[in-house]
């Protein structure tokens, strides 16, 4: 757990500035209906999804009819590869599909809000699991 020093005027004695207050005017991080259900879909794909189909494969989906799980929107294709990672790795995602994530056009509450979401599925799902 985290501290600081006060002295005993109730003032910091640490150097670092005060966080600025959270206004009204701050947005609040929010996914749309469209996001979300992005996010519940991942939790089936499997990690293998966020490869590029080879040549094989990809012969093989079109004999077999099977769906490619790649977002066409490219937006909604770094929110399905962060919710796939989530869903199985938890927070532990690597920096480069973070980047991406970001890239994209998320924020870091935006980050922050759908990691909780998972975990608590994920916490959910282990509850259930072990019932």
């Amino acid at each position: 757990m985290a501290y600081l020093a006060f002295d005993q005027q109730g003032l910091s004695t640490s150097n670092v500035p005060p966080a600025a207050p959270r206004s009204d005017a701050t947005p609040v991080a929010r996914l749309s209906a469209l996001e979300w259900s992005v996010v519940a879909i991942a939790r089936n794909d499997r990690l293998s999804s966020l490869r590029r189909p080879g040549r094989l494969s990809t012969a093989l989906r079109v004999v077999f009819r099977q769906h490619n799980p790649m977002l066409a929107d490219e937006r909604l294709e770094a929110l399905r590869r962060i919710a796939v990672l989530g869903w199985h790795y938890g927070y532990n995602v690597p920096g480069s599909e973070l980047r991406r994530f970001l890239a994209a056009g998320f924020s870091a509450d935006h980050y922050e809000l759908l990691m909780a979401s998972i975990s608590a599925g994920r916490l959910n799902q282990d509850r259930a699991v072990a019932a």
